[in-house]
């Protein structure tokens, strides 16, 4: 469910703040739009969660993570993929639970932080931030596995892509395992390790789709694809899924066993949020095997063409909140579960 990010401030006990960002407008919701987010809070509700949950017991915490997330950016706005990257990386591990930002304590203990498809997460120190003015305002109060959520929320906003309610009060895992990052679905996923990837966490094929199309924000490393310009299959070959036009510029970019060079994954734009993303895959020159697979099943396929002109932005800004508000939904621990950390990178 999407809106406007000046309703935000009706919700979580902001109303009676003053509006503080020069994007923000106050004014007070229409009736319609409040029985939508009504619906949307008793739909979240049902899985522990819903919109507002720190109204009562940090009622700046949605506001405070907004403006710390909005100085961020203003420095550092390739930030942006890295933590959208990062919230999806944390739910396909234990669900939404933090786990993703907990330091490996030695021992043979070795995090989830600390596994290869992890390594090259970037802004940690952005939740740390975050989190250590949170705590300042209301000590042990909102968990990491939200601020992930809102600043991943905020990101996208902030690089002029949609915003969507947010439904919180996911309560922190104390649990972190290297090996189980298994579960993150790797760059030469098949379709149908894509699709099964996905249903075992309760998302859609659709969901799969629309979520693909963050990869319109950041980079990669070469080493993620080179396979696909040099040795597709161990004998110096390219993979035939990917525009021959395009091989020679990646080439240009990526020399053999390059593995510090970054490439935009959605070259032009890939610091703003918008549908290029479906464009670079329709023409095959999206840059993973897991892009190329979108066109090989009819319903993934149609949607990558359905966006490809960036015709219906609003629909695909409108299917993008609502699937991570499902993604967002994944293995959440409320209530009694988990707990609150006081620094995100330690259990207390």
């Amino acid at each position: 469910m999407l809106s406007s990010p000046t309703s935000l401030e009706h919700l979580g006990g902001l109303s009676s703040l003053p509006c503080k960002m020069a994007w923000k407008t106050c004014f007070m919701l229409s009736l319609p739009l409040a029985l939508m987010l009504l619906f949307l809070g008793t739909a979240a509700a049902a899985q522990g969660l819903q919109v507002g949950f720190y109204s009562k017991t940090c009622p700046r915490a949605e506001l405070i993570v907004r403006e710390e997330t909005t100085r961020i950016m203003s420095v550092a706005p390739s930030l942006a993929g890295p933590l959208l990257r990062m919230h999806f990386h944390d739910c396909f591990v234990r669900g939404c639970d933090g786990s993703v930002l907990l330091n490996s304590t030695g021992n043979n203990n070795v995090a989830e932080k600390d596994a290869p498809p992890n390594q090259s997460l970037r802004g940690f120190g952005v939740i740390d931030r975050v989190k250590a003015r949170l705590e300042k305002a209301c000590p042990q109060t909102v968990s990491c596995a939200d601020i992930l959520a809102l600043v991943a929320r905020d990101v996208v906003f902030l690089i002029k892509g949609p915003y969507w309610q947010v439904p919180t009060g996911r309560r922190d895992g104390r649990v972190s395992i290297a090996q189980e990052t298994r579960q993150l679905p790797p760059s030469n996923s098949t379709i149908s390790s894509l699709i099964s990837s996905f249903q075992s966490k309760g998302l859609s094929v659709k969901d799969l789709v629309v979520l693909s199309g963050g990869h319109t924000l950041g980079t990669s490393h070469c080493t993620q694809f080179s396979n696909r310009i040099y040795n597709y299959t161990g004998k110096g070959d390219t993979d035939p899924n990917l525009d021959r036009n395009y091989i020679p510029k990646l080439r240009a970019k990526c020399a053999p066993n390059d593995n510090t060079t970054l490439v935009e994954m959605d070259p032009g734009s890939f610091r703003t949020f918008d549908a290029g993303y479906y464009t670079h895959v329709s023409k095959r020159r999206g840059l993973f095997e897991s892009d190329a697979a979108l066109l090989q099943n009819s319903q993934t396929r149609a949607y990558v063409l359905r966006h490809a002109r960036g015709a219906f932005a609003p629909e695909f800004f409108k299917d993008f909140g609502d699937s991570m508000i499902s993604m967002g939904n994944i293995g959440v621990l409320t209530g009694t579960k988990g707990e609150i950390r006081k620094t995100c990178a330690f259990v207390n």
